[in-house]
């Protein structure tokens, strides 16, 4: 994560931006709703979680906002499907099961809990026992797990219940939540000493009330200098603005063109989620090298409506003093 004295550029305002259904672009729209048994591909790791790690221990963080196979950690927790989405009245439930796996060599000992979460100005995902900022697009209270602590034997896989139970009146909209695993400390390791890790993998779940339409588009695109001292570099900054009341996964791609219109070369949007009502920052670096003056941005994204929006930005490539 780079603070903002890291970071050098020059903003500028979109030019376009009207949808454009008949583009032909490089890619396949996204469906607004994706199979509720859909997983979604592990990201990020880091000290993220909404609980203090345990003394001596650090937590590694295995999320899931886009595709594929149970999801080993390095110390052996999987869970499968990673995410779930439905739609569900005022009143009704739906019920079914994760599967958590200890691939590890050793017994783990794992305890269960309901979160919210939110997706950070870097991308990230983070999780908590309860974000205020999110009560109102939030399913954690009406989410239920049991069991709630199991023990795993290694190789072994278990199956984890799961209720979404929604209360007789509820606004219409999608809502957001998490179940997360985390692996307890065993006896031998409390009596330690040493760094110890602690491991949390977790679940999204997406329920859709009713049928809220998608709200949204392109709001900024920028390019930003990176001064990492490790690797420094530029990247292309896309806002998107989620107007609505319906959570959307942009699918597209953002391409630098030269200054006689030339692409230079192109990068994937990565698939998370914007929630409802509010701004989500897309970091998309750039390969580079890109010399100092002046480029376009172009970007077109498909909000999950099977309609193309393009937009593009002129934009200045300008290092920051030494």
């Amino acid at each position: 994560m780079h603070t903002d004295s890291d970071v050098y550029g020059k903003r500028a305002l979109m030019t376009g931006g009207a949808s454009s259904p008949a583009c032909k672009p490089a890619f396949e729209p996204a469906s607004a709703l994706h199979d509720s048994i859909e997983a979604e591909a592990g990201k990020k790791a880091g000290l993220q979680a909404g609980l203090p790690a345990p003394r001596s221990f650090a937590i590694t963080l295995l999320v899931a906002l886009a595709a594929a196979a149970p999801l080993a950690a390095q110390v052996g927790l999987g869970l499968a499907p990673m995410r779930l989405e439905f739609r569900l009245a005022g009143g009704r439930q739906q019920s079914g099961s994760l599967t958590l796996t200890n691939g590890s060599a050793a017994k783990v000992r794992v305890r269960a809990e309901v979160l919210d979460f939110l997706i950070d100005d870097t991308d990230t995902p983070q999780f908590s026992r309860a974000y205020p900022q999110e009560s109102d697009y939030s399913c954690r209270q009406w989410l239920s797990l049991n069991p709630m602590e199991l023990d795993l034997e290694p190789g072994a896989s278990t199956l984890v219940r799961y209720t979404m139970r929604l209360p007789q009146i509820v606004a219409e909209r999608s809502y957001h939540c998490a179940a997360g695993f985390t692996t307890l400390p065993t006896a031998e390791q409390m009596t330690g000493t040493g760094l110890r890790s602690a491991v949390r993998i977790v679940a999204a779940f997406y329920v859709v009330v009713g049928n809220p339409a998608v709200e949204g588009g392109l709001k900024e695109i920028n390019l930003e200098y990176v001064a990492d001292p490790k690797q420094p570099g530029w990247r292309a900054v896309v806002v998107m603005e989620n107007r609505g009341l319906m959570h959307f996964r942009p699918a597209g791609e953002l391409a630098l063109l030269a200054p006689e219109g030339g692409v230079l070369e192109t990068t994937s949007f990565q698939s998370i989620p914007v929630l409802p009502k509010r701004e989500q920052r897309f970091l998309l670096p750039l390969k580079g090298p890109i010399a100092p003056g002046k480029y376009t941005l172009r970007a077109r994204v498909d909000l999950g409506t099977r309609e193309i929006q393009e937009a593009t930005a002129a934009v200045m490539a300008r290092l920051p003093n030494p």
